[in-house]
């Protein structure tokens, strides 16, 4: 992830600023306890598109 974009891309719901996942290739709100993915590089920031953080454990749990 280019970290001048990184810089300048904020979450849709509260306008906070995102950290990159790169095992998961998701962009993570900490405030909004949401993830974001990244498909073909390209960053979907669509609210309806945000994974709950504890939804995405379960899903890892469950890949293990």
């Amino acid at each position: 992830m280019n970290e001048k974009l990184l810089d300048i891309l904020a979450c849709p719901l509260c306008q906070g600023r995102l950290k990159y996942q790169k095992e998961s290739e998701q962009l993570i709100c900490p405030f909004e306890q949401v993830a974001y993915p990244i498909e073909q590089g390209i960053p979907v920031l669509l609210a309806e598109r945000a994974i709950p953080l504890q939804q995405e454990k379960a899903q890892q749990q469950g890949e293990e």
